[in-house]
Formats: structure tokens, sequence, C-alpha cells
């Protein structure tokens, strides 16, 4: 008989999720998996839409990473109309989105977490929680929270509101920028960026503590796919597709985003909701989609990256390649990129603040529907976030395809749940501690499910342990 767990609902991620866990008749691991248990269906109700909408209807989708769809989907917008937005409305969406990869990150690192990195997996889970990491650690979470501030303070100066701002349209940006708004963030950058020194430092110095969850939370190998330019410099908004494998040897690389169904495959699942993408050249016909398997988000753009552009970026960035021994292929890591992408944003909004381009006032370029079809490409502060429309002649969505970043790290959260619990679970007993580190390698991820299935609700989590003929033996539930 296998047994099975599962863990019901997941915590400290966005959206609904649980884990069920296979074992064998052994008593061992043979199996696990990451369930996502919200319905798929914003893609439904946006068809009858005019384009012009999109994206402002599309941030709905999430209130973490509003800015994403909005960049995501303006740049859909823009080619389904035919024009180039004015450099300054060019500027100002890159100026936007790295404010959303800062508070975003920041969100993930300082508040979801850093408990289980400071605190320890295997602390008391009462204290074990943005509370508890107050109260032991108060100036590197009120760092946390004023870092994360700076980052929603762009989004509102650019797109007009904190969370679904309607200042990001087709064809560039609704509203010029202010002398005054651009002087408030030029003088916050500093202490940001000195934010951002002080966590990094702060995870090295703690980092060795982790070996055995380094080699157990999803370190394996995969294909890493990303937004990429001809310099080879991180890339978050702008360029072309680019794909490596866990070697860094190129597999494929300026793929024109609109053609991303050439390449990428989405197999569903019976047991979730989450779509699974796969890179259809690795799998053979009738073959497992997990042999597709890519990851994207803050790993995969350092690993495709040469160099981050920005000094101190570029100093951390060598730090982590010389600790991993080149590639960075454990999910673990996802922390130390983040870390890393806040420092680049920091460096480059100080840039930024002196090129009078942002001060310009044409940043929006108007135009009516000249192309039936367009896809939209940005990186979200998660990975990589695909909007594919198809309108009629007065510019109504016929069709829509959103591929999230969480939904093409899919595979990797399964196979990065199915690590770990071979690595910690030994019977049909769930320690609380095991619990934790089978949730923190999907946090390690930064999922957010709500995005990814575009559902409604608050986020709860189930782990259940179940025998070869499916029958429960254990269950732990969280709210």
């Amino acid at each position: 008989m296998h047994d099975l767990v599962t863990i019901d609902p997941v915590t400290r991620i966005e959206g609904h999720a649980k884990i069920t866990i296979r074992l064998d008749e052994d008593g061992k691991v043979d199996d696990a998996r990451f369930h996502v248990t919200e319905f798929r269906g914003f893609e439904e109700f946006c068809r009858g839409r005019p384009v012009f909408e999109m994206p402002s209807l599309t941030a709905r989708t999430c209130g973490i990473c509003p800015v994403s769809h909005l960049l995501a989907s303006a740049k859909a917008g823009d080619a389904i109309m035919g024009v180039q937005p004015p450099p300054a409305g060019v500027a100002l969406r890159t100026l936007a989105n790295l404010g959303q990869i800062i508070q975003s990150h920041a969100l993930s690192f300082f508040h979801l977490s850093a408990p289980d990195l400071l605190l320890g997996m295997a602390a008391d889970p009462s204290i074990r929680n943005v509370f508890g990491l107050m109260a032991a650690e108060p100036d590197i979470a009120r760092r946390g929270i004023r870092l994360r501030s700076f980052g929603q303070s762009i989004i509102e100066a650019i797109a007009g509101r904190k969370v679904h701002a309607p200042g990001i349209v087709p064809g560039g940006i609704a509203h010029p920028m202010t002398v005054e708004t651009r002087d408030d963030i030029a003088a916050r950058v500093a202490e940001a960026k000195e934010t951002s020194v002080v966590a990094l430092e702060l995870y090295l110095s703690i980092a060795d503590r982790f070996a055995r969850e380094i080699d157990a939370f999803g370190s394996f190998p995969s294909l890493f796919l990303g937004l990429a330019n001809d310099e080879g410099t991180w890339e978050h908004h702008d360029g072309h597709l680019k794909v490596i494998d866990a070697t860094g040897a190129i597999v494929a690389d300026r793929i024109d985003p609109a053609e991303y169904r050439d390449f990428l495959g989405e197999a569903t699942n019976s047991d979730s909701y989450l779509k699974s993408p796969y890179w259809k050249a690795r799998v053979a016909a009738d073959g497992p989609v997990a042999d597709g398997i890519y990851r994207v988000g803050p790993l995969a753009r350092l690993n495709l990256a040469e160099t981050m552009g920005t000094p101190l970026a570029d100093e951390a960035l060598t730090v982590l390649r010389d600790r991993v021994g080149g590639m960075a292929t454990s999910s673990f890591h996802y922390h130390h990129a983040r870390l890393i992408e806040i420092l680049a944003c920091t460096e480059r909004i100080e840039s930024m603040m002196s090129d009078p381009l942002l001060m310009d006032s044409r940043v929006r370029a108007v135009a009516g529907i000249n192309r039936s079809r367009a896809v939209g490409v940005s990186e979200a502060p998660r990975g990589t976030l695909f909007h594919d429309y198809e309108v009629d002649d007065d510019g109504v969505l016929t069709d829509v395809n959103m591929i999230i970043a969480t939904g093409q790290n899919n595979l990797g959260m399964n196979a990065t749940v199915t690590q770990i619990a071979r690595e910690w679970v030994t019977g049909p007993v769930i320690e609380e501690s095991t619990l934790n580190r089978i949730e923190a390698g999907i946090r390690a991820y930064d999922p957010c499910l709500s995005c990814s299935t575009h559902a409604l609700g608050a986020m709860p989590m189930v782990v259940t342990m179940i025998d070869a003929g499916g029958q429960p033996i254990c269950s732990v539930t969280r709210d």
C-alpha cells in the first residue's frame, strides 16, 4: 500500500493551493504534487472587451503585481495599433517596472520568506511570521516596509495609483511625470539602495546555514527562459526571448515573443487549475511534459544575464556565481537573486533621475486598430508574462491568452515539492518543521496563484499523505 500526505492550505503564498505526498510500500516518498485549487477564468470575461480597456482590466488580475499586467497588456495594444511609444513613454514604463520589481521582491523576501530565513525553518510557527520578525529583527523589518513603500511610490508617480493604476496605456503613458514626483523619488532612492545592500549582506551571513535546503529545494537541471538583449545586460522589460540550459549553453535565442506558440506548449492538469507550460522541443510525442521543464523569474534572468549593468549589482552577481560555481540551479537561490535584482533596480533608478527624458511631455502615441493579433511581453517580478490578444476590426477582443510566470514555474514547483518531500518526509507523520520546509520550497518561487488562475479569495493551504490505494492516512490543514 502507498501512503499519501496532503498539505492544505499552503501558507505565506498568494492564492489557494494544497500538496499531496504519496508514500510507497516502504514508507518512502514516491511522488508529490502541488495542486492549485482556484478556478482559471479571467481570460473568458476579457473576450468582447475593447483592447484599449485591457491594461486597466487585466491589472485587476492581481493586487501584488498589477503593473506587470499593465505593461504586457499595453505593449500588446501598442502592436495592435502599430505604434512605438515615444522615448519618454518607454522610459517611464521602464521606471514603473523597476518600482514594481522592488515592491514585489521586498514583499516576498522581507514579509514572506525572511521569517524562515532569519528565525529558522523549525521556529515556533506562532512567531515564524512577519510579526515575529518585527519583534526579533525590528530594523530589517522596518527597512523592508520602507523599501516596498518606495517601490509603490514609483508606481503611483507614473501610473496614478499604487494598485490597479490607470496610467499605463496602449501607446505609452497617460500623463507626463512631474518635477515634484521625480524629486521625491530621487530623494528616497539612496535609502532604498542602502537597504538592498544591507539585505544582501544579511542574506550572505546566514546562507551557509541552509546548505541542506539549497541542495534539496528544487536543485535540478532545467531550462531557463526570459527576455534578453543584444548587449547581454540584465533585461526586465524589452528585448527578445532567450533560453539556456543548466550549463549555460544557448538552447534558443532571438525569438520574437509573438512567436512563443511555436516553442511553448501548455499542458492541462486533472488535479490542478494551474496549467503547465513546457518547452516543446524537449518533449517527445506522447512523452511526459516534465521533459520540457523550464524556469522563469529572477533566477532565470540572472542566469541569462552576462552583466547586471550596474556596479554594485555586478559585484553581487559575481558573488552569487562564485558561491554556486557558475549557473544557479537550486530554486533556493531565488531569494538571493531577488535581492540582487532589487539592488540593480535601485541603481538604475538612481541613474535615471538625472535623465531629462523623464520630463518630456510627449509620452503617448495615438492610433487606431491596424493589426488583428499581437503579443505583449514583459518581465514580471516572478518571470516572463505573455498577453496574447486577437481583435476584430473595431478592436474588440475575440480571443485572449495569458501565460503567467507562476504557471511557467509549475513543473519546477512540482519537482521541488517532490525533492523536498523525499529529503525530509520519513513516514506517515509530518513534523511541523518538515511541513514548513515543503511550503518554503513553494515560497521560493513566490507564486502568485490569483494571477496564474485569475481567481478571487484569500490564501489557505492543505498537505495530505495517501497510501497506494489512494486512501488518505494523514492530513494537515492550516488557515
